[in-house]
Formats: structure tokens, sequence, C-alpha cells
């Protein structure tokens, strides 16, 4: 493989201007399908197999006025008044007959006809049902939803939203968090190689990567059903993998140069050495990432797809635009700031020791510590990940209800005044969907028996045609409450009971039973997940390195930083603990984080594995010393692995600082990952084990001579270059 890139990175230098042309031809061609297909990203979910899902379809068949996207409108009086009186009534009542006219609507439920007006008579909720899939539904139509309740507003009257669609339901994306962490990641590469040119360069890379990886999602995303959250993750690991691998080829070159290694050898070696170990740490989170479609639930699919293409173009880049647009810089990309002069000094100093004297740089030091005092390290390391992981025990799943959300938002403000006026189970009331139902008795019969279950608070019958009979179950608990997920299974489990013999055959569905048979979905999918993704990736390891010892090793530590990383999350999330530093309102952790973690996490853990490993490894080959290579390893790979960790965990941070409590989650329980899993595993751990283990790391069984070696060090390509006079790293 180090000799195939070899050859791909020195026709890329060569042909530099052709490489440019294709990359920039691919961006306009994106672009122009994006912008001509039309594809949006919408939050049309389906979660196949489950009981749900099979109530929304049957729906969709008979009763198609409920199967569409509904919006909760909640209007509550203004202090010492109320909506019964005169002019607060009328005002409603006119909202209440534009929202009928309002495009995609199939239905609106007045607050005063349905009797849906709290006991005070403060606060009452109606309800507006779409003819389309949440999704589907116009923000035309939102826009008119919010000027038909104007009349409401004008009489003193507020006005919140909730349901599976709503005005505010989706926020513009913003560029922030992706501004934010380009600009520290442009300050991390100053540091690390106090040059604007080659700090430059990764990050013009990882941005184009990412415009074209965002524009084939949007194309796409006319064909098949996108998740918004999608291209957020995309962009994630678009961004920090795009500039972790420039990163690790643009180290490596740099550094060759510096001894004195003309540029085009220099860049076909970095991306025959460098590159392979890329290649390798790429399709390690592509796996992961691919890894997703196993747990049977469409948009968790394709966004992990989404975020494969990402990395995967990242990959593309790293190998074959970033050595043409070091053919472009030439010598340029060993010119250091040149102001102040004391500065220019310190940067070109530091960067020659890099290169030609690495057992002197802070690395060396660190392995030589952790070497030194392997056992206490190893101790402490792991009491330190086990401590963070405590907290993990307590996790609680569940995907986002209005209670997640800050007070300014409408559907905070939305979901305390139904708790306030109605009951907190008001906020998550269940669809019982009775097919085989003709006469008005079976309903009540059914109602009747649905009353009587624990924790249900109201039962009241919605429509009944097309042989089918909806009622509505409102608990006595919240949405996310474990009370209501006992509800749900006890009149799943009491079905025959509730039916009697009223021959009907019931189903529970509803938003909040979708939301609880996906995070049981997750939760049965988790084992078959981890099998599959890390089975394939000990396989991949282990024909990388040769050994049964290493990719154990890193499964090991992955898990330790993973618990470690769930543990920070519910901590700061569920328990509360960042509120006020980051603006949090407490919650149950979001389902499909823990997996979503699991895919990325153990990918990016491995990119690290390989960046350290494939070091030490290298230097062993060639001395044999196992402990020594250790020290000498971790002097070659700490500082690019320090300033590659640093850049992710930034640019995950950044995505802290939005609106969406998902995002914040997603963002921070990724950063925390990269963080534990690079510094205190991969920077700390690995070596520590590997020098406790010795040489013994690397032994594996005779038959493994006859298995293709792909030589992820580069070990034979350099070789070849000494042999033919060329300066070997």
């Amino acid at each position: 493989m180090s000799t195939f890139l070899f050859r791909i990175g020195r026709w890329s230098f060569r042909h530099r201007r052709i490489v440019l042309a294709l990359w920039l031809l691919i961006a306009v061609l994106t672009i122009g399908a994006a912008v001509t297909s039309g594809g949006k990203t919408n939050d049309n979910f389906t979660i196949p197999g489950t009981e749900s899902q099979r109530a929304t379809d049957l729906l969709a068949q008979r009763v198609p006025a409920l199967s569409g996207g509904q919006t909760q409108v909640v209007f509550a009086a203004e202090e010492n008044a109320r909506i019964t009186d005169t002019r607060q009534r009328d005002g409603i009542e006119q909202a209440v007959a534009n929202l009928r006219k309002v495009d995609q609507v199939a239905e609106v439920t007045d607050p005063f006809q349905g009797g849906a007006t709290s006991p005070d008579g403060t606060i009452g909720l109606g309800s507006v049902q779409y003819t389309v899939p949440p999704g589907s539904v116009n923000s035309s139509t939102l826009d008119d939803v919010k000027r038909a309740v104007q009349p409401a507003e004008a009489a003193g009257v507020h006005v919140a939203y909730s349901g599976s669609v709503f005005p505010g339901w989706t926020t513009a994306p913003s560029e922030g968090p992706e501004l934010v962490g380009v600009v520290v990641a442009l300050i991390i590469l100053l540091i690390t190689f106090g040059s604007l040119v080659a700090a430059g360069m990764p990050i013009v890379t990882a941005v184009l990567g990412v415009l074209i990886t965002i524009m084939a999602v949007t194309a796409f995303a006319a064909v098949v059903n996108v998740a918004t959250a999608s291209t957020t993750v995309a962009i994630m690991l678009g961004l920090s993998c795009g500039i972790d691998y420039g990163l690790f080829v643009l180290y490596r070159h740099r550094n060759h140069v510096l001894r004195g290694m003309d540029p085009e050898d220099s860049v076909a070696l970095s991306v025959g050495t460098a590159g392979s170990a890329v290649v390798f740490a790429a399709l390690t989170v592509i796996i992961a990432l691919c890894g997703l479609s196993v747990v049977g639930i469409p948009f968790l699919a394709v966004m992990g797809l989404a975020a494969a293409g990402a990395v995967l173009i990242a990959m593309l880049i790293a190998l074959t635009l970033l050595p043409a647009m070091l053919g472009f810089a030439g010598p340029k990309i060993v010119q250091f700031i040149s102001r102040p002069r004391r500065l220019h000094a310190h940067l070109e100093r530091t960067a020659h020791t890099a290169a030609t004297a690495p057992e002197e740089h802070r690395g060396a030091r660190w392995g030589a510590f952790v070497v030194r005092h392997r056992v206490p390290v190893l101790i402490l390391g792991v009491l330190l990940l086990v401590a963070m992981a405590l907290p993990a025990t307590h996790m609680r799943l569940g995907l986002p209800s209005g209670a997640s959300q800050p007070t300014s938002n409408t559907q905070r403000q939305a979901y305390d005044l139904i708790t306030e006026g109605f009951g907190v189970g008001a906020n998550g009331p269940l669809l019982i969907v009775a097919d085989g139902v003709t006469e008005q008795r079976r309903t009540d019969q059914l109602m009747a028996a649905l009353g009587k279950l624990p924790d249900v608070a109201a039962v009241q019958p919605l429509t009944m045609e097309g042989g089918v009979s909806v009622i509505q179950v409102t608990p006595q608990s919240g949405p996310n409450d474990p009370e209501t997920t006992s509800l749900v299974h006890r009149i799943r489990d009491d079905r025959a009971a509730i039916e009697g013999s009223t021959g009907a055959t019931i189903l529970v569905g509803g938003n909040t039973a979708s939301n609880i048979d996906v995070s049981a979905k997750l939760s049965s999918a988790l084992p078959v997940f981890l099998i599959v993704v890390v089975g394939l990736a000990l396989i991949l390891l282990t024909f990388a390195f040769r050994t049964f010892f290493v990719p154990l090793k890193s499964v090991l530590g992955f898990l330790l930083s993973i618990l470690a990383a769930f543990g920070a999350q519910v901590a700061l999330f569920q328990w509360g603990w960042g509120r006020h530093l980051f603006s949090i309102v407490p919650a149950e952790t979001v389902s499909f984080l823990p997996i979503i973690m699991l895919a990325i996490i153990f990918g990016l853990s491995s990119d690290y594995e390989v960046f350290v490993v494939s070091r030490i490894k290298e230097d062993y080959s060639r001395t044999g010393d196992a402990r020594g290579a250790v020290v000498r390893g971790m002097s070659h790979s700490a500082r690019v692995v320090t300033a590659a960790a640093l850049i992710m965990f930034c640019i995950f941070l950044a995505f802290m600082f939005t609106s969406d409590p998902t995002i914040k989650a997603i963002g921070f329980s990724f950063a925390i990952g990269v963080l534990l899993d690079a510094f205190v595993v991969r920077l700390t751990l690995v070596p520590a084990v590997m020098a406790l283990v010795g040489g013994r790391i690397w032994s594996h069984p005779r038959w493994f001579r006859h298995l293709p070696d792909p030589d992820i060090e580069g070990k034979r390509l350099e070789e070849a270059h000494r042999g033919s006079g060329n300066q070997r790293q």
C-alpha cells in the first residue's frame, strides 16, 4: 500500500494543476446538483418494525387526516384575565377561523368547542392537523399559521406552539460553530507550524471537502429522506478529519524538507508513509459510521452514510489535493512568520528540533516519563476513567421534549403552559388505533378498559372512520417519564384483555410511543452494533499491525474512554452540572446519542491509535528495542497527535454554543470523548501498556507470515529510498 500511495503522491505533485482542476470541477458539479435537485433535509422519520410505525401506517391508509403532522396551539390569557372573557374569546375564535383557511391544514380544533380549557379559564389548547407528514409541511404554511393567530395576540392572548411540527420548530443553521472551529484550528496550526502557508493549507482543503460533502448530501436529499442533524454531523467530521488527515501528511512532509529532502520526493514519501496511516484510520472511521446501518433505523443509517462520505472525501483530498497544493507551495512550506524576529527564531528552532532531534521535544520527555512510571501511570489513568464513568450507570434515554428547551423557546413555553393547565401528561398523549371498529359501543368498551389502567389521566375518542377508531389516552406522567413508558408496555402486554369481546385489534402510536419505541430499538441494537463494528475494526487493525494484542488493547482503551465520556455527558446534561456555564436545561440523554458516539469515537480513537502505534512499530522494526521504541515513537507522534486532537476537540466543542439542545449534547460528547481518548488513553495508557508488555505485544502466530503486509509504517518504502540515496526521516 505504501508504494501505491507513494506513486499517487508523486503523480499529484507533478500534475498539480490537473488535480486542482478536477477537485474544483467536482465542487462545481456537486453545487450544481444540489441547486438543480431542489433537495432539502427534513425530519420525516420512519421506524420500521415498531408498533408505533404500524399505527402510523394504518392511519395513513384509513384515517389520512390524522396521519400528518400536528401543531398544538396554546392560548394563555394575560395576568388577571381569562380566555373566556369576551375580548379574548373573540380573538381566539377568529384565530381558529383563520387557521382553517391555511394551506395544507386538514382540521383545526377549537379549544372552546373541544372542552380543552383549563379549569380556571386561563389556558386553552387547540390543535392544527396537517394533510402531510411533519417534514413536508411548507415553511410558508407555518408562516401563515403565525399570521392566522394574530387576532388572538392582538386581544392580549399569549400564543405558544408545540407538536410534531410548529412555527419555529427548525432553526436556520448557524455558521458560528464552524467559523469558531476553523479559527481555533488555524491558531493551533500556527502554533504547530509557525507558518501561515502551512497552517492554512489543511484548513483550505478541509473546507473544500466539507463543501463537496454538504452539496452532495443536499442533492441526495431530493430522493431520500435526510435528517437535518445529518448535515451537522457530516460537517463536524468532515472538518475535523479533513484538517487532521492533512495535518498528519503535512507534518511529515515539512520535517522531510527541513532535513533537506527534495519537495517532490518528500511529498511522495509522506503520502506513502503518513498516508498509509491516514487510509487505515479513515477506513476504521468509515466502517464504524456505516455500521449504523445495522441498527435498522433509516434516519440513523443515512446520518452514518453522510458522515462516512465526509470522511472518505477528507481522506481522498489528503492523498491527492494536499500533495498538489504542496507542489504549488514548494519551499514556502518551511517559511516561518517573520515578525517579530524573536518569535521567528523560536518557531524556526522548534521546527528544526522536531525534524532533526525529536528526542529533545516534550513528546519524548512525556514518553520517557510514562515508560519510567508505567505501573502507577496505568493505575491512575484507569482509575480516573472509571471514576468519570460512574454517572453513566444512571443514564436515562429519551428524545428531546419541550422540557429540554430553554425558557425562551416557544416549545418550552407551550410545554409549561400545558402542564399548568392540563397536567404534564397532556404534553405526550398516546394514540390508541383500534382496527375493526364500526360501532360506537365498541369504542366505549375500549375506552372503559383503558380508563381503568394506572397512570391514565383521561381517555377521549378522536374519530371513527374507515373501520378504525382512534382514542387519545392522556397519561398522568410526562412524555419522558418512566411511568409513561410503563403505561405503553402495559397496554401492549394487556392487549387481549383491553380488546375483550370488541373484535378490535389495537395498536399504540403517537409521538410519545414512537419515541419510546426508538429508544427501545436503539438499546436492543447496541450489542449487535458493537459486535459488527468492533469485529470489523479488529480485523482491519490486526491486518494493519499484524498482531492480535495491539487491536485488543485499542478496543479496551476505547471502552474506557467512551464510558468516561458517557459519564461526563450524564453529569453535564442529565444531572445539570453545566446548566449555568453552557445554558443547559437538564434532560434525558438523547436516545440515539450513545450509538452515534460509539461509532464516531471508536473510529476517531482508532485514528490516534494508528498514528501513535505505527510510529512505535516503525522504530521497533528498525531497532528491536521495545521500550526505547515507545519513547522514540512518542517523540515523533505526540506533537502532531496533540495538535490533531485539540483541533477536533475545539471544533466539536464549538457546537455547544448553539441553541439546539441535541446539537449541544452531540458536540460536547464528541469533544470530551476525543479529549479523553487522545490524551488519557492513546498518549498515556497505550505507551504505558506497551512499555509494560514489551516486545511480546508484537508477537503473532506463524501463519501471519502468509498474509500480505500492508507496510502501514512505510518501512520497506523508506528502506528503498535509503538505498537509492534519499534521506530518510
